[in-house]
């Protein structure tokens, strides 16, 4: 599937008059509506703290009920006209979103100029994100049966083969982790935040660009490199995958042991033979056991420290669903990001805005590898 983009000179000059321009020349869809300021605050209560559903990088975001009763999700970018930071993520997001359409993405329903001030319209999502749901306490997690989080993590990885592997030119997410995971009523998942999106067409192996992400998500090739590839996402879908079937953090505190990073924990199990006994034990045993180990060794696989080792995100729905057989033999050590001095002398050289989220943890495991591939 092909689609255009939107102009970036355009957006700058006069955003709103560019999106109708290109509206009427059918190059954005026309269900992709363009909202007044007015209509947003009055949907918001003003943009009111109640409403608040969460908050990036790049601004917030808030509940909202239009005029006709629909429930939508308004994020309201932060942007700073002298770097132009939240442009574009602005720009990246509505390129990203504003023709792709699959069951496992966030729905853009629109947007809005006014100013300096920019503003994206989602579909709301009853159950929120990940990070407050799943991994919100023990009380959440005991919610999600295993099948809830077996459609989650399948659901996820096929949003992002569609993503990889479907759409021309290619879209590379870049910050994948449980925050930017949204669930409806149903529990489906739908993988949003397209701010720090970037596109890779068929004749590139790779992007060199600024690092950014989250800490602890980041594949270290990348985070050292700057290096983006399709598997930088797979890497960051492999730590999530993990999060989903342990229920842990990517990071937690121990007084006696320090900080213990989920991904050092699960390589270590299975080097035991234990993996079964890092499956969240809110689930209580009610999980069929072969297939709780088999995902965790996905997770495995996805965030091996070689690249190249890494399987594409449509091998890794054939592994989740039992069509592809694993092999032990094929796990290799994880990587992570080996120091974390590593990124920031790499930020102090670069001439360009490098954007982290330290989200959870900062990992400094291993030494990572530079390798990377498509």
């Amino acid at each position: 599937m092909k689609f255009p983009l939107p102009c970036k000179d355009c957006f700058v000059s006069s955003p709103t008059k560019a999106i109708e321009r290109r509206m009427q020349d059918g190059q954005i869809p026309d269900n992709l509506r363009i909202f007044s300021c007015k209509e947003l605050k009055s949907a918001t209560n003003g943009f009111h703290s109640s409403n608040k559903l969460g908050e990036g990088g790049f601004g917030s975001v808030y509940k909202g009920q239009l005029r006709d009763g629909n429930l939508v999700a308004v994020k309201v970018l932060s942007v700073e006209l002298e770097s132009m930071r939240g442009e574009r993520e602005f720009i990246a997001e509505l390129a990203a979103l504003s023709v792709i359409r699959h069951e496992n993405l966030v729905r853009l329903q629109g947007c809005c100029v006014d100013g300096a001030a920019r503003y994206l319209v989602y579909d709301y999502m009853k159950n929120n994100s990940l990070t407050h749901t799943l991994l919100g306490g023990e009380q959440n997690r005991m919610r999600f049966s295993w099948e809830a989080r077996r459609g989650i993590s399948i659901g996820v990885a096929r949003g992002l083969t569609y993503l990889h592997e479907e759409v021309d030119p290619h879209i590379l997410h870049r910050d994948i982790k449980s925050s930017n995971i949204l669930l409806d009523e149903n529990l489906t998942p739908k993988v949003g935040d397209f701010g720090l999106s970037k596109l890779l067409r068929d004749n590139h192996t790779h992007i060199s660009t600024r690092v950014a992400g989250t800490i602890g998500y980041l594949a270290p090739e990348y985070a050292i490199s700057g290096r983006l590839t399709r598997k930088s996402d797979t890497y960051s879908f492999g730590v999530l995958l993990l999060e989903i079937v342990s229920g842990r953090a990517v990071v937690d505190f121990d007084l006696q042991l320090g900080e213990q990073y989920l991904v050092q924990k699960v390589w270590e199990a299975h080097k035991d033979g234990n993996l079964a006994q890092l499956v969240d034990p809110t689930l209580q045993m009610n999980f069929p056991t072969d297939e709780a180990i088999r995902f965790l060794k996905v997770g495995l696989l996805c965030v091996q420290e070689k690249a190249n080792h890494r399987p594409r995100m449509s091998k890794a729905v054939e592994m989740l669903s039992g069509d592809e057989v694993i092999k032990d033999s094929h796990i290799s050590q994880p990587g992570l990001v080996s120091d974390f001095m590593d990124i920031k002398m790499r930020q102090d050289n670069s001439n360009d805005l490098s954007t982290f989220s330290k989200a959870s943890t900062v990992s400094t495991v291993s030494k990572a590898s530079t390798a990377s591939s498509t």
